[in-house]
């Protein structure tokens, strides 16, 4: 029951009420540590989660394991899409039973239990407890001949390691899903500056946690063993939730409201197939409520109001579904940039070193080569360079003279970065298949392989690599500033969900494109080449994802000139637009 209004003092609608108003006094001053707690919990769990991801097919390949290349290879890109498509689950267990805080917490608890049993595979008396021993006959010689039945033991530990790795991935999903919408209720009620320079620096703490892994967790794992890189990474998760727990106090705890995907659901279903599902009045008491009612302690939503908020869920989906093409961009440094660098000329770490020798090269493999994978630091890098750039200096000075571009804008400029990287990587690609239709190649020892690679240093990637860093600052970044600030409440963890979710779906589709043109007559197939891709055509791959991304951006800009008009309206009733700052 609200407090009786004293004579003369302003009316305040009750809805709109600010919740930091509704701290106690003092600990209003709290925000700050509200939101470095939250900053500090993602940079740790993304050292953890790029830890597992990074070293994962090494790892299943090792002679402890002893998985086929492709096994391996099948089980890191399970795990990476489970990590994106579970996290609309974590967004709406938050929303309807849990609460964002709750889910946290368990998610940080699940991830340390998942983490401690990769650990616990990395050492031989925790395989053999937890998966048994390995068969005597997984040490034999390979099969003599293409037909035989011979039982590999490629497989060893695999249900095991798959439980883990789906436990990582569901913990990792909800995590992503739940910590970036928690993190932006602590500073909410300052104002939509406030929330961009959240959304700035939970960036760059993803960056810092990235960046931490390449350099530090990696290494250990190739170069030390995976038990110590392991367990680094469970410390991570067990230092991330110790944190969290430590900063309960400081943090703004919303109960779940509920969530309206299934009303969404029912909705688009009466539209689409009227007769099928046919609209009910709102006088009728079976309609009054389109889902059971989990909200607590908020009543649930009148018919009116999901409407509304199907009405704005309608304008935001279009905008999150035409950024996918641009994550298919995104998701090729991870994959393709890579499998470019690798034909490209490796310099080693250590040139001038006495034991440099050519026939120590030969002993030793790429030991002394730099890791193809630190050009992924070209990418960190800038971030963590331009994130407090553009938080200190350029957003402030656009601000000032009202020139800063709406989040919609930015996210069209990150695509136009996007294309330019991949343009780029075509160009570099043509340069280097010149040298190779010139027969001028180098041959360079990577681990067990050879590469025959053209005379041009790898270094010529770095611009390519640059410029995805500065699209992911305008559009992911603000992609997920605009997911959270436009949502309906009682959907924001879902959408931020579904954000990640389309994410995910954007990489598979850049996998599904590879897989399509590798098919017997593709520009990507060349199986006489053995593993090199000189006799592919990856240039002509790179120039037709420039023209989807092209595509997808025209797109962009049509759908965001309408959404924009329609923001410029009156609107909906029964739904309160969010406090724009």
């Amino acid at each position: 029951m609200p407090l009786p209004r004293a004579p003369g003092a302003p009316r305040e609608p009750e809805q709109r009420q600010p919740l930091l108003a509704r701290r106690p006094r003092g600990r209003r001053r709290w925000w700050r540590a509200a939101a470095a707690a939250v900053l500090l919990v993602q940079m740790l769990e993304r050292a953890a989660f790029f830890g597992v991801a990074g070293n994962l097919v090494l790892y299943l390949n090792s002679a402890e394991l002893n998985w086929a290349g492709e096994q391996a290879s099948r089980a890191a890109l399970v795990f990476l899409g489970a990590s994106y498509l579970l996290a609309p689950v974590g967004g709406w267990l938050a929303d309807v039973y849990l609460g964002r805080y709750r889910a946290i917490a368990l998610s940080l608890l699940l991830y340390l239990a998942a983490s401690g049993l990769l650990a616990a595979t990395a050492f031989p008396d925790g395989r053999s407890s937890f998966c048994g021993e390995m068969r005597s006959a997984h040490l034999e010689p390979a099969c003599p001949s293409p037909g035989c039945q011979y039982t590999s033991g490629a497989t060893y530990c695999a249900p095991t390691l798959y439980g883990a790795l789906l436990l990582l991935a569901l913990a990792a999903s909800s995590v992503r899903s739940n910590l970036t919408s928690f993190g932006a209720d602590q500073v909410m009620d300052l104002g939509r500056h406030a929330s961009r320079r959240f959304f700035n620096w939970f960036y760059w703490s993803i960056n810092v946690g990235a960046m931490l892994s390449l350099l530090v967790v990696a290494f250990i794992q190739q170069n030390i063993n995976f038990l110590l890189g392991y367990s680094i990474v469970v410390g991570c998760v067990g230092l991330a939730f110790f944190i969290f727990l430590f900063a309960t106090p400081s943090f703004i705890i919303k109960p779940p409201t509920g969530s309206q995907v299934s009303s969404m659901l029912k909705l688009a279903l009466q539209n689409c197939c009227p007769r099928r599902w046919p609209r009910r009045s709102a006088r009728d008491p079976s309609s009054a409520q389109l889902l059971p009612d989990h909200r607590f302690p908020q009543p649930g939503p009148s018919p009116q109001e999901d409407i509304a908020n199907f009405q704005v869920l309608v304008k935001i989906l279009p905008v999150l579904v035409t950024l996918v093409p641009y994550w298919m961009v995104y998701f090729q440094m991870q994959s393709t940039y890579v499998l470019q660098g690798l034909h490209l000329q490796i310099p080693n770490i250590f040139p001038n070193c006495p034991t440099n020798r050519p026939e120590v090269l030969r002993a030793q493999g790429s030991v002394y080569k730099i890791p193809e994978a630190w050009l992924l630091l070209a990418n960190v890098v800038v971030l963590l360079i331009l994130v407090p750039v553009k938080d200190h200096l350029l957003d402030p000075l656009l601000l000032r003279y009202k020139l800063l571009p709406s989040a919609l804008q930015k996210m069209a400029l990150g695509m136009f970065f996007g294309f330019t990287s991949v343009i780029v990587a075509g160009i570099l690609e043509m340069k280097r298949l010149e040298y190779i239709s010139h027969n001028q190649t180098v041959s360079q020892q990577i681990g067990r392989d050879t590469y025959y690679a053209a005379p041009l240093s790898i270094w010529w990637q770095t611009p390519q690599y640059l410029l995805i860093g500065i699209s992911e600052i305008f559009a992911s970044i603000t992609g997920l500033e605009f997911a959270y600030s436009e949502a309906p409440r009682s959907m924001q963890g879902a959408l931020m969900g579904i954000f990640f979710c389309l994410s995910g779906v954007g990489s598979l589709l850049g996998s599904s494109l590879v897989a399509l043109l590798s098919l017997p007559g593709g520009w990507l197939h060349c199986p006489e080449d053995t593993g090199n891709i000189n006799k592919c055509r990856m240039d002509l791959y790179f120039f037709l994802l420039a023209g989807i991304q092209a595509a997808a951006a025209l797109l962009f800009i049509m759908i965001t000139a309408r959404y924009e008009r329609a923001a410029k309206g009156p609107a909906p009733q029964g739904c309160p637009r969010r406090d724009s700052g």
